[in-house]
């Protein structure tokens, strides 16, 4: 029962205890108590029933019961760490143990191994249990013996060898009523879909397998450290840390396995270390070495080294010493068939180029090369990165940019099998590298440049995310979070406590993001390729520029198109652009409220700096029409309509100039209507919308009550223009539950992401509306990335707070202008150019900006 239904036979075997039992009966009582002590409890409580079943079974005079203690005596104790006793005792349980009862002891051995890292030794012992269990007929140990040696065959990178056994051993599951090893064998499969690259279904098994423990109510160590696997390749590191740390912590309070806490460890370390921390991961590696050690697994050991010696690296340091352990790791890592060892050459080749030793780097960096044409996705991309610095060193451009192009396309393909915009987003950091180093090739060659830059920007708009409209139960999730988050927002206005409802909405927003990652994509893209020669044909029959922002080494690059070519200019650097656009930000604010009229000359200082520092010498280059500015995802919170060249003309912003190009060709719904929603607040929010209603007649309209989320969301399917007039909230910590404030609760990007089709143009006329959100390397996730991929062309939105009243006339204005047929770019420009001179209008003016191309 101890697997089946462990929390009852942990009852029982204590029950057993409390009567006058046999030796042989205590045997088994004192024995089912440790195994549940040592897989989910105290470790040390585990040795003393074991030992004591050890004892009882001696004193019954039965070497079968003797055998079988033993056999799992000796997992404690190498759980322990204790190495050699742990083996010793599985030794011992081999020669007591005959048939049947030696099949399972070999069984348990080779568990064992496999925590110790001794792969081949532990697939001999499986392979010789299995064919004995199978003729004892003994289906429950034959599955796990499947099981583990599926797990062995994955540690070594054999993915079908492991299917085959996965798929024979959930056969047997099927007909046994072992809840936990069901359980276990679910977390397994997601372990195994992770290592054939599918992470959406990874992370709906890993899911799925801490459901079934929860009803048991046993720990989830084990999966915890597999799920921090899935949440890394995902580019969740920091969610990946803090399971890792949450599990620890676990583990320390019920005084665990220190095998596990070595793990756990290890995938903290290698957590923290992507999620840019090194420092935190050369503290975390550095113990896991040290428990990898006392605990004699070699093979672990030798995976912490590597995390220790990256993450110094990442801290700048460089030198022979550190080169020789990388390349042993690397050789110890190819001796055991890790399938780490690529990543390990990738480390060494990069230490011996940093010292500048060409032939090491160039030894270490073909070994890692190797890897670029079999395994999982992230496994060839590190081939390609390798075969990119080799070209990169002999100096052969076009070599450079072939592996950086296979190597990307590698993960453009990878990315399309994710459903999750936030999973397409953080993918792409995972090609930032390749990337950078396509574009420092291109340098020297600004249309090249253009093409590379375009690669690693903004591919989350290249496709819509994949949403299921008809799943009930993340609609009703949303429908719970929303209520939870309006009580909770009441709440806090009527200074309540609201701990259990802050409790609540971050419950239920673990869900929704959780069953949103399990969405598997299923566009295999638009197959657009950007070509430069499309666009600026595009932009010279509009009289238009584009000026696309890159950053190469830390500093701005501007490349701008128009005339029949791309040119590109050096400006600033981006480090003291970020500072400068975040003193504008707080100049914004400051200006949104009456009085203070004094800042402006400040405000226009600061516009005049950041020209400099983003547009260099290509301020003068403009030209007299519209311009298109492309910027980086640190750069989005720019004001651009504040720099000189910038405010006097035509100008919206795009995440990408392939986006600006797909807005522009997107044409608008045939006999769509037009939505004017206004959300709760004070009078003064969205005071705009009544005088709307009467210049759109036919318009739908949603006020106050009516304004309810399945509304709304109802009406901007396939709208030809919405005008939404709602206090939004920006989350920098989630991007997708930025929201905005309707009559029934927030509406999230998690709930826009659902329309088939969204509005064809779009006025968000509150606070916060534009602000986004960086994820990683050059992608963004706002309101703007979410619907421009489901067919909105055009959006007008805020990046800081507004005064609500200043906002009015300048709302008026724009429609006047939209009902002129003009663009929404060309209707704000008209619309700043009839604000009043004073500050606060100026500011709000300022704070607006157009995006994409309608």
């Amino acid at each position: 029962m101890t697997f089946a239904d462990p929390n009852q036979a942990l009852a029982r075997a204590q029950a057993v205890l409390d009567t006058d039992a046999s030796p042989l009966h205590a045997s088994i009582a004192h024995q089912v108590i440790g195994t549940w002590q040592r897989d989910w409890g105290d470790i040390r409580i585990a040795l003393h029933h074991l030992r004591r079943a050890r004892d009882l079974a001696a004193r019954a005079e039965s070497p079968e019961r003797e055998a079988d203690v033993l056999a799992a005596l000796g997992v404690a104790l190498v759980h322990t760490g204790r190495t050699r006793q742990g083996l010793a005792a599985l030794e011992r349980g081999i020669e007591r143990g005959s048939g049947h009862t030696r099949a399972r002891v070999l069984f348990r051995r080779a568990y064992a191994h496999w925590v110790l890292g001794h792969h081949q030794e532990a697939l001999e012992d499986i392979h010789r249990a299995i064919p004995m269990l199978r003729r004892a007929e003994d289906v429950i140990w034959t599955a796990r013996a499947l099981t583990l040696r599926a797990t062995v065959h994955l540690a070594l990178g054999a993915v079908d060898r492991a299917d085959a056994d996965f798929t024979a051993a959930e056969a047997l599951w099927d007909t046994t009523g072992q809840e936990h090893d069901k359980a276990d064998a679910v977390e397994s499969r997601g372990l195994a879909a992770f290592r054939s690259g599918d992470i959406p279904m990874a992370l709906r098994l890993l899911d799925e397998a801490e459901e079934h423990y929860t009803r048991l109510g046993t720990p989830t160590l084990m999966l915890n450290i597999r799920r921090c696997e899935v949440l890394m390749a995902a580019g969740l590191a920091p969610e990946a840390l803090a399971e890792a740390d949450a599990a620890i912590a676990v583990l320390d309070g019920i005084g665990g396995q220190s095998t596990r806490k070595a793990e756990l460890l290890l995938a903290a370390a290698r957590a923290a270390r992507l999620a840019g921390d090194a420092h935190t991961a050369i503290a975390r590696a550095a113990i896991a070495v040290r428990l990898f050690a006392g605990q004699r697994r070699s093979w672990w050991e030798t995976h912490a080294r590597l995390v220790l010696i990256e993450a110094r690296v990442v801290t700048g340091r460089s030198s022979g010493r550190l080169l020789a352990e990388a390349a042993a790791v690397a050789d110890r890592l190819a001796s055991f068939g890790a399938p780490a060892a690529p990543e390990a050459s990738l480390l060494a080749g990069r230490i011996a180029l940093n010292l500048g030793w060409t032939a090491d780097a160039e030894r270490h960096l073909g070994v890692a090369a190797r890897s670029r044409h079999n395994g999982p996705p992230l496994a060839r991309m590190t081939g390609w990165t390798a075969q990119a610095l080799r070209a990169q060193a002999a100096g052969s451009g076009r070599g450079v940019l072939e592996a950086c192009r296979r190597g990307l396309d590698i993960l453009d393909a990878h990315r399309m099998t994710l459903g999750a915009s936030e999973l397409r987003a953080r993918a792409t950091a995972q090609g930032a590298e390749l990337a950078a180093l396509a574009q420092q090739a291109s340098l020297d060659n600004p249309r090249r440049l253009l093409m590379w830059s375009e690669r690693g920007r903004a591919a989350t708009l290249s496709t819509p995310p994949t949403h299921p409209p008809t799943d009930p139960q993340l609609q009703s999730s949303l429908a719970a979070f929303r209520e939870i988050a309006a009580r909770a927002e009441s709440a806090r206005m009527e200074a309540r406590p609201i701990p259990a409802l802050e409790r609540e909405q971050r419950r239920l927003e673990r869900e929704i993001r959780s069953r949103t990652l399990h969405l598997r994509g299923n566009a295999p893209g638009d197959g657009h390729l950007f070509h430069p020669g499309h666009l600026l044909d595009r932009l010279d029959a509009e009289g238009t520029r584009l000026a696309a922002l890159a950053v190469l080494d830390g500093r701005v690059q501007v490349l701008l198109c128009g005339q029949g070519r791309v040119r590109r200019f050096e400006a600033g650097l981006l480090a003291e652009a970020e500072t400068e656009a975040e003193h504008v930000q707080a100049g914004l604010r400051r200006l949104a409220h009456p009085g203070a009229e004094a800042r402006l000359p400040v405000m226009e200082a600061a516009g005049r700096r950041l020209e400099e520092l983003l547009l260099g010498p290509a301020a003068t280059h403009l030209g007299d029409g519209p311009v298109v500015v492309v910027p980086p995802a640190r750069l989005h919170r720019v004001p651009w309509a504040l720099l000189p060249s910038l405010r006097e003309r035509v100008l919206s912003v795009s995440p990408s100039a392939s986006g600006w190009l797909r807005a522009r060709e997107t044409e608008p719904p045939p006999g769509a209507h037009q939505v004017l929603v206004r959300g709760p607040g004070p009078a003064t929010v969205g005071a705009e919308v009544p005088h709307l209603a009467g210049r759109y007649g036919g318009a739908v309209v949603l006020e106050h009550a009516d304004a309810r989320v399945p509304r709304v969301l109802n009406e901007l399917d396939g709208a030809a223009l919405a005008h939404l007039a709602t206090h939004g909230t920006f989350r920098a910590d989630s991007p997708l539950f930025s929201t905005l404030r309707m009559a029934d609760g927030p509406m999230a990007l998690h709930d826009l992401e659902r329309l088939e089709r969204s509005p064809y143009r779009i006025v968000l006329s509150s606070c916060d509306t534009g602000r986004l959100g960086r994820v990683d390397a050059d992608e963004v996730l706002s309101l703007i990335t979410a619907l421009l991929p489901l067919g909105t062309a055009g959006m007008l939105a805020c990046s800081a707070p507004v005064n609500d009243t200043a906002v009015v006339p300048l709302m008026l204005a724009v429609h006047e202008e939209l009902a002129a047929g003009r663009s929404l770019a060309e209707a704000l420009y008209k619309a700043r150019a009839a604000l009043p001179a004073d500050a606060v209008h100026q500011a709000t003016g300022w704070a607006f900006t157009a995006f994409g191309g309608a």
